[in-house]
């Protein structure tokens, strides 16, 4: 009998923990990865960029190895769309046939705010990071603004975490540099409470980490448009020399030329085993998924590894005929660097907790970046 073909899409967190997954429980299975580049690019530490802590090679990991020695087959490739029967996936390459298919090609932001082009959005890639690095290093002074937004029609599909750390670190990095009285600091949202999916006690933590820094806060307020040297919001304007904002997230846009079932957001609709419905032995990880869960449910890396195993594992037992009744879990980890210091934050279920900043986080955030990515080198 032949082996089973297996295609993940995707080459960040959750892709490329599906493809860990799957050669650990199906040893004989062929294993496709289909991506633009055989690179992973670990995006939580663009927040050191600015400080020189980190630079283009440490974040950015040819994959060519992992392949090898994990035996996966590459195709440099876009996903375009997906047969009616999602067995065989659409792509700028070319089509790949499947037996099995995880669907793990991220999120992409939403640029529908005028004036999005003066933002730099962090977590758009080691560039934004590198951008956010050199304009600091040109301005001798002015002001700069940090903020992030949701999607309207999918609130939950935000990130905030890293606009955290990169206005904690960028307000340390300028003090250590001697400078920090040159420059003014405001963090912007729409929210009263900016990152409530981290808990009431993060986000009391949070405002007064900005309070004790001298970091201003505009709360309440939607951004209305940037222009190259402002931020406006709905009555309050903010002169910026630099603007950070992360933008609300939905699906990538090969989406859109698929049957896929579609959350409102945009996102593939997946339940909680990480199935698409309607689409047989087709999964989804990660996120470019809408899935069941607390109104807290992150999108973030911690999050995306957990359903892609479950992904994977599911994957396997559909195919073998088995029942598919594992779920993931629903669980928030994360720690909010200062660049010295850095804040535990987690949420299981109704229990939530969070630390304050302690060098010791520093450096356990550090670790796991080491010991994350030896696995990939």
């Amino acid at each position: 009998m032949a082996a089973d073909r297996i295609t993940v899409v995707g080459a960040g967190f959750a892709g490329l923990t599906a493809l860990r997954t799957l050669r650990k429980h199906a040893p004989d299975a062929a294993l496709t990865l289909v991506a633009p580049r055989a690179e992973l690019h670990y995006l939580p530490g663009t927040i050191w960029l600015p400080a020189g802590k980190r630079n283009r090679a440490d974040l950015v990991v040819p994959l060519e190895n992992f392949l090898r020695r994990e035996r996966i087959g590459f195709q440099h490739a876009r996903a375009t769309g997906l047969s009616a029967d999602g067995r065989i996936l659409h792509t700028d390459a070319g089509d790949v046939p499947n037996d099995g298919l995880v669907i793990a090609s991220g999120a992409r932001f939403l640029r529908k705010l005028p004036g999005i082009e003066h933002a730099i959005i962090p977590c758009e890639g080691v560039d934004a990071g590198e951008a956010i690095r050199d304009r600091l290093a040109r301005l001798q002074g002015g002001t700069l603004c940090f903020g992030f937004g949701s999607n309207p029609n999918e609130p939950i599909a935000m990130r905030g975490g890293p606009v955290f750390e990169f206005v904690f670190g960028i307000d340390t990095l300028l003090r250590q540099q001697g400078r920090r009285d040159r420059f003014r600091l405001v963090f912007f949202s729409p929210s009263q409470k900016p990152g409530q999916r981290l808990g009431e006690k993060a986000v009391g933590m949070i405002l007064t980490q900005m309070q004790r820094r001298g970091i201003d806060t505009v709360l309440g307020e939607k951004p209305q448009r940037f222009e190259a040297d402002a931020v406006q919001l709905e009555t309050t304007r903010i002169d910026a020399d630099m603007i950070v904002f992360m933008p609300g997230l939905t699906g990538p846009a090969w989406l859109d030329d698929t049957a896929l079932p579609r959350s409102p957001g945009g996102f593939v609709q997946g339940d909680a085993q990480c199935r698409v419905p309607g689409f047989a032995c087709t999964f989804v990880a990660g996120d470019g998924g809408s899935y069941p869960g607390p109104d807290w449910l992150p999108k973030q890396a911690h999050q995306a590894d957990l359903q892609a195993e479950v992904a994977a594992r599911n994957l396997l037992r559909t195919l073998r005929g088995e029942p598919v009744d594992e779920a993931f879990i629903a669980e928030l980890v994360c720690i909010i660097d200062t660049l010295g210091h850095g804040m535990l934050v987690t949420r299981k279920g109704n229990d939530g907790r969070a630390l304050p900043p302690l060098r010791a986080m520093h450096w356990a955030k550090a670790w796991f970046e080491k010991r994350y990515l030896r696995r990939y080198r």
